[in-house]
Parts: C-alpha cells; structure tokens; sequence
C-alpha cells in the first residue's frame, strides 16, 4: 500500500475529531445548524467563519486551562512550536505572525555575508513580498524559471559559476524554493531534481530554505513524507492559517542553533504579538489530522468529480504535477448564476475566470462535512438554467 492509500484508507472509519464538531458541542448537546455546515472550494483549510472560529476557540479554552504567550513566546505557542517541530523531523521551531515576515527573517540569516539568494521567479517572496528582502536585508534575490516551478541542476549551476567568475567574485549564499508554487497553480516541485539541486548547493556550501506554506498537501501527490521534504533544507517554513486553521501566523523550523535568539529578529521587525495564543489554541486541534483529513478530501472529491462527469456539461481539467487546485467549467450556463445557485445548496465556488468561464477549485477538508453524492448533486442543480 503506498502512502497516499494509506493516508485515505487510515482516515475512512472516522472523520476527525473537529470536523465532527458540525454535530455536537461537545457536551451531547446540538450544534447551531448555521456553524460548520458549508463546503468550500475556495480555501486553502475549512474557511472558517468568525462564528466558527470563536466556537473552536471556546472549545480550547474550556477543555483545559490553555497556557497563554507572553509577546508570542511560551505557553501554547511553544506547544505549537515543538508539534511542529517533531512532525518536520527538526530540532527546533519559531511562530512568526506570517509568512511572508519567516520567509524573510530566514533567507536573512541564512545569507549572512552572503548575500545572493536564488529564488523561483514565480515564488511567494520574489513576486508578492515588495521586494522586501531587497529594501530591508540588503538581500540581491536571482529569479530563477520564469514560468516554471522545478529548479534543475544546471538553473542552479549556471548562477553559481557565473556568480564566482566575475571581476568581483561573488558566492551565492542561499537557494530558496517554495513548493507547491500558488503562482503556478500549486504545482509541486519535482522530488527527484529538488534532491539533485539540493544535494549540489550543500556541496557548494549554499545555504538551502524551503517555503513550504503548503507543505503538507505533498505527501499525498509525491508519496514524500514532509520529514523528506524538510531533511533537504536548512530551514523549512509552514503556513499556520492555510491548512490548520489558525487566525494568521507561520511556523519557521531548522536546528537548535539557527532558532535560538531569533525572535529578537522577530521583535526587530514588529512580529512579536503581545497575545498569539488564539492562533495556536486553534491551530493546535488540527496539526494531527490535517494529513488523513487531505487525502480523505481528495478520495471524497475524487468521487465528486465521477459523478460530475456523468453529465457533459462538466468539464474537469487537473494540473500536472499538481496537488490542492483543479479547474471545474459548465458549459452553456452562466458561471456567476451557477456559482450563486451553488452557494445556496452550500457548496461555496470560487469567482469564475472572467475569460474562461473556469473556476480554480481547492480541495480542503470541508468536503468531508458530507456526502459525494450530497455536493454532485448540489453542483448538478446548480447547472440547471
């Protein structure tokens, strides 16, 4: 059995614990039928609703006597820092209030003297981060495969030399990969040319830093563990508020050595929060599950998609090398029409693409608060002119 049968076959006999939590309150009691009720498409995670939220947050609260923080250190954060830690096989982990702060707290540090960091063109930091590594950390960021997500050994190689062969030598200090790639539709990067590039930059004393905001999706689609994805890296990051749910906030791990004394950096940059434990307090119910819930969610859309396909007006198209994201059409319907049909069967769709008509699906555990058969049907009526 391979890992992504596992991961579904592990999960059949019961959802989890907090998914459950649509049913009762805990105390025997009948939840508001109005809370954790919709299917999303839209989200990285559930999605949750302020209501929601709070509802979870109680849950935290009055289940045990929750440690708070003290300016994001201690208490149930550092309870959400070591879960993280062990799962990503690293000795050490930092809260950072978001990810895009993380990613440039690590590639800082990481660099030292070295300032030149290759990047992924389409890359979370290079393209969304306002050239903040530049402007704050004195970092020179080398975007590498416009259009791509994979780094190959020779992209890596060509820097490297053409780094060292100049007038003024220079070294390039980090090499910083984001997998799987938003900007590229949350492709994943190739397993097998990310250990051959990584394998080169250790042998030329490159630092190595992995945005994983979406980490664990992977496992599923690679049939890599997250602890092969993170051995490879110096430095690994994880969103906190994408897949488990927290309010915001980010999860930097690496050595013992390379975490301690860096929440001063954090200070430095405003990112100690007074109070985070309600990010964690949440985040904390999900960090167990989250991996059988995915793959649970992908079998339950899986058979969604079987179903959708009986009828031709559904067109479904994948990504290759893909994990979270999937495109969904309805031909000769109108897509808004069909997206606010389907949001009142409560199924919530994404904005439709104003060229294409497509609309850019997420998979995500809510499509585990009920049947296959229950959100087909509620697509299928919402085709219906």
């Amino acid at each position: 059995m391979d890992r992504r049968q596992f991961l579904a076959v592990g999960g059949l006999t019961a959802a989890s614990p907090v998914l459950a939590r649509s049913a009762s309150d805990g105390a025997g009691t009948t939840a508001d039928p109005g809370l954790f009720r919709e299917v999303n498409f839209i989200h990285d995670g559930l999605g949750l609703s302020p209501r929601e939220y709070a509802t979870l947050l109680h849950d935290a609260t009055t289940q045990r006597d929750l440690p708070g923080d003290n300016y994001s250190n201690g208490g149930v954060i550092e309870e959400l820092e070591q879960a993280f830690a062990r799962k990503l096989g690293k000795q050490a982990a930092m809260f950072v209030p978001t990810g895009t702060l993380a990613n440039h707290i690590a590639l800082r540090k990481l660099a030292g003297q070295d300032r030149r960091v290759l990047v992924q063109a389409e890359s979370h930091f290079y393209a969304d981060s306002g050239d903040a590594g530049e402007v704050l950390s004195n970092l020179n960021l080398i975007p590498l495969v416009e259009g791509r997500s994979t780094v190959a050994l020779g992209d890596v190689q060509r820097w490297v030399e053409l780094s060292a062969s100049g007038r003024v030598p220079m070294r390039v200090g980090v090499l910083s990969i984001e997998s799987p790639v938003r900007r590229r539709d949350h492709e994943m990067v190739d397993f097998a040319q990310l250990q051959h590039v990584c394998g080169y930059a250790r042998e030329q004393g490159i630092r190595l830093h992995l945005d994983g905001a979406r980490l664990f999706n992977l496992p599923y689609h690679s049939g890599h563990g997250v602890q092969e994805y993170a051995a490879l890296f110096d430095t690994v990051l994880v969103s906190v508020w994408k897949h488990f749910n927290g309010a915001s906030g980010a999860i930097l791990a690496g050595d013992a050595s390379f975490i301690e004394g860096l929440y001063h950096t954090r200070r430095m940059f405003g990112g100690s929060l007074p109070q985070a434990w309600p990010t964690a307090a949440v985040a904390m119910q999900f960090v167990d599950s989250y991996e059988a819930d995915y793959a649970r969610a992908w079998q339950a859309t899986d058979r969604v998609l079987a179903l959708l396909r009986t009828d031709r007006r559904f067109k479904v198209r994948k990504v290759p090398m893909g994990t979270s994201r999937f495109f969904l059409s309805v031909t000769d319907a109108d897509a808004a029409a069909v997206r606010e049909r389907a949001r009142q069967q409560g199924v919530l769709l994404p904005r439709p693409n104003p060229e294409t008509g497509e609309f850019a699906m997420q998979v995500n555990p809510s499509v585990l608060r009920t049947t296959p058969e229950t959100i087909a049907q509620g697509l299928l009526a919402a085709a219906k002119a």
